[in-house]
């Protein structure tokens, strides 16, 4: 017996137990409107969608060609027309999550209007935007669900058995819009405390993963930028525990820590590590400090500090902000104790944030990662902050050198060109980006491909060609050809926006509270019938 029917049952038994209370009520339709909101809360959706994560992480271990994604998505109704999109064009939504960036929380989502990604913004609207998310994708489950129930009470009242059968089969195994969503808590927003406290408020509003960095709070930067400044890695590890624990507080178990490292762009930090032994985890990260080894406290001038580094008295490159120097290039070095260390201390996956999408890149750092932890996996962040046109042609331009082959009618420089779009570099680039997540994913331990935020991208180059074309001398045809036209053409739902915005839902409700006296907005004067 199907959910629904067990739920048809279970309504009817209460009815005839309650008695008049019940009086009116039609097991059936509510039965229904149960089926319609699976999710009671955000902490049903963060247990239900780790679970989710588990699984396909196990299978990513198992065959790498099994990599999942995500779009970062900055309100709840682009997320919800993603994962329609999703459905429509592929049928299903497995393995394709929803990414929440705290860059588009502070760019569009603060009281304060536009911010740059230095964790400026309300820590609550982090929150307020895995809530809203999810309250758009549950809508997408009522609203798709109740045009089945339509269609099965058109089929019965036809008296087409096959068509019900058929109906009553997509709806015993409706798949939901509700996807794992990896949320990004910047560096934590203050102490350990506090990071514990704003993670359990992201789980209760329904986040199974979170993704936390390692630079100091106060000073964050976006990982595309420069001045970005690191913690030692007892002051991280401590905000990894916190996230565990607020985890395991609300009874999500297996949710998952994405440990994010801005080691190898970031060239600066705030204090020099405890530590108590040589060799230890803190002399470690001293070892990096930048500075000049000294013999003698004459060597030392006012306020200079001193620490003892690889046996060692050494005087660390102190700037005038007070910020301490590592040593040139000693990224990929950080990188990789910080991946282990994140991962034999609590963390899921790992986060590396670099300046350029290569492959190689990639998986000389992995690769080192995994001689200490062979199953490690990456979130990988496909940013828009990336010329990956100019960067692909450049990396195809120089295997092609490498490999002795004659590149003289090229400008390595010049390689965005439009007049390179047909060469057959520009080719081989655009095979290699189509590629990528594929390639990076076999070769570089990539479980997860996102990209940060393609949907603000994509909302202002959509509203530049309405713009241009709306204002200008197409007038009405700018929007009916480049939008409605295609819209319709396409079957995309938000053409019957009035059912999009959960018309036909209240039609629904209506006649179940008030039978024939419902009051319906689908009649034949509603303009959407024309769509």
């Amino acid at each position: 017996m199907s959910t629904l029917n067990k739920d048809i049952d279970a309504i009817a038994t209460l009815a005839n137990e309650f008695g008049p209370a019940f009086e009116g009520i039609n097991p059936e339709y509510a039965a229904r409107m149960r089926a319609q909101n699976r999710f009671r809360t955000g902490l049903d959706i963060a247990r239900y969608t780790a679970d989710i994560m588990r699984k396909d992480m196990a299978e990513y271990d198992a065959n790498s060609a099994a990599y999942t994604q995500s779009l970062g998505c900055w309100h709840g109704f682009i997320g919800q027309q993603k994962l329609i999109a999703i459905k429509k064009h592929f049928g299903t939504t497995k393995k394709r999550y929803l990414y929440l960036s705290g860059w588009m929380i502070a760019a569009l989502r603060s009281e304060f209007g536009p911010l740059p990604d230095q964790s400026m913004h309300e820590k609550t609207s982090v929150p307020a935007l895995i809530e809203e998310l999810y309250t758009f994708l549950r809508q997408a489950d009522a609203r798709e669900m109740g045009g089945l129930f339509r269609q099965l009470d058109a089929a019965r009242a036809a008296g087409d058995a096959t068509q019900e059968k058929e109906i009553q089969s997509k709806i015993d195994n409706f798949e939901t819009h509700v996807v794992p969503i990896i949320a990004d808590i910047d560096a934590g927003f203050g102490n350990e405390e506090a990071t514990y406290l704003l993670a359990k408020k992201m789980i209760e509003a329904g986040a199974c993963a979170i993704q936390i960095e390692n630079q100091v709070s106060d000073e964050k930067q976006c990982g595309h930028q420069d001045g970005k400044v690191t913690v030692p890695h007892a002051d991280f590890l401590a905000k990894i525990r916190a996230v565990r624990y607020a985890f395991l507080e609300l009874g999500v178990d297996n949710g998952i820590i994405v440990a994010r490292t801005d080691s190898l762009g970031a060239g600066l930090t705030k204090q020099i590590a405890v530590t108590n032994a040589p060799g230890d985890l803190g002399d470690k990260y001293n070892s990096f400090l930048d500075g000049d080894y000294i013999n003698s406290a004459d060597d030392i001038a006012n306020g200079d500090v001193v620490v003892k580094a690889n046996g060692k008295l050494l005087k660390p490159k102190r700037l005038a902000s007070g910020l301490f120097q590592f040593k040139k290039d000693s990224g990929v070095d950080r990188v990789v104790l910080d991946c282990v260390t994140s991962l034999q201390n609590g963390a899921d996956l790992l986060w590396i944030e670099t300046e350029k999408p290569h492959v190689g890149q990639i998986a000389e750092m992995v690769n080192r990662i995994r001689e200490e932890v062979p199953n490690a996996k990456l979130v990988y962040n496909n940013s828009p902050s990336f010329n990956w046109t100019l960067s692909f042609r450049q990396q195809v331009f120089d295997a092609m050198a490498e490999a002795g082959k004659d590149v003289s009618a090229y400008d390595r420089a010049n390689l965005m060109s439009v007049e390179y779009d047909q060469s057959e570099l520009a080719i081989e680039a655009d095979n290699r980006i189509r590629t990528f997540q594929a390639d990076a994913s076999r070769e570089a331990g990539i479980f997860h491909h996102l990209i940060t935020l393609p949907t603000y991208h994509t909302a202002a180059l959509s509203t530049d060609n309405l713009a241009k074309e709306y204002f200008g001398d197409a007038g009405m045809l700018g929007y009916v050809e480049g939008v409605q036209r295609k819209e319709i053409r396409q079957g995309i739902a938000c053409v019957k926006h009035q059912n999009m915005a959960g018309s036909d839902m209240g039609d629904d409700h209506k006649e179940y509270f008030s039978g024939d006296a419902a009051l319906k907005a689908s009649g034949k004067d509603n303009t959407m019938n024309q769509f």
